[in-house]
């Protein structure tokens, strides 16, 4: 056999041109830019960085611990929501609907809302009452103050799980299913979201596997991740509810 085939092969697996051309080329760039944009989010994006760098800069309603929180959902909504729209709009060229931005099956999605969302309120109030998990949340300590303030931090919630959503079940999960396969894709953005939980409590980042997954196969299902958002989000707003107003 040939000495230089198995250098040629390498040369050739690893070529810039070969990398970005072709059906290589959205893998590639969903791939390379998530570690950019998830490290972006987690040191930059969240309440301890606004905390330490930016509090003493500016301050929303005169309130710095809900400042916090919103520059938190903010920053989510932007990084993992808008950027990977406007790369997929500008840069792959597609319709955001084929991200799972549209209705799709929405009978589907409905009956999998109307079945999941049960198990989600249950296993929140059964957690609500760890230690751990309140110490964590809610993000806004001041959310269970009153209704309406409880209300206001509800609804800017919303903004984390678009964002949230739109990264990993739609950018990646979509983006990646034509190169990897239904299953893989599956498992591709079950990793990186489960490693973006490190540092929260274990048994949300356990739970955030399970979640992952059945997210992940009612999104390819559904056709939609809208269902998902959906839910996601009332797992939040359940958890703080219980911690606020029954525990």
């Amino acid at each position: 056999m040939n000495q230089t085939e198995p250098a040629g092969r390498l040369n050739s697996s690893i070529s810039l041109s070969g990398l970005f051309s072709g059906d290589n080329r959205k893998p590639t760039i969903i791939l390379l830019v998530t570690p950019f944009i998830l490290t972006t989010f987690k040191y930059y994006g969240t309440r301890s960085f606004y905390l330490s760098d930016l509090a003493s800069s500016f301050v929303l309603f005169g309130d710095v611990q809900l400042t916090a929180e919103l520059y938190t959902f903010v920053s989510a909504f932007v990084l993992l929501g808008i950027l990977p729209l406007l790369i997929i709009t500008f840069l792959f060229k597609e319709p955001i609907a084929s991200y799972g931005l549209q209705l799709g099956d929405w009978r589907f999605g409905l009956k999998a809302f109307l079945v999941l969302a049960p198990i989600m309120v249950a296993a929140t109030y059964s957690s609500s009452t760890t230690p751990e998990i309140i110490a964590e949340y809610p993000l806004f300590k001041g959310a269970g103050a009153s209704p309406q303030a409880f209300v206001t931090h509800a609804l800017s919630y919303l903004l984390f799980y678009v964002g949230w959503e739109t990264y990993f079940r739609g950018f990646m999960q979509f983006g990646l299913q034509k190169s990897l396969g239904d299953w893989n894709s599956i498992l591709v953005q079950t990793v990186v979201s489960c490693l973006l939980h490190i540092g929260k409590p274990s048994g949300e980042i356990y739970g955030s596997i399970i979640g992952a997954l059945v997210w992940g196969i009612v999104v390819f299902r559904a056709r939609s991740i809208l269902f998902v958002i959906l839910l996601h989000w009332l797992l939040g707003v359940s958890l703080d509810f219980f911690i606020c107003f029954v525990n």
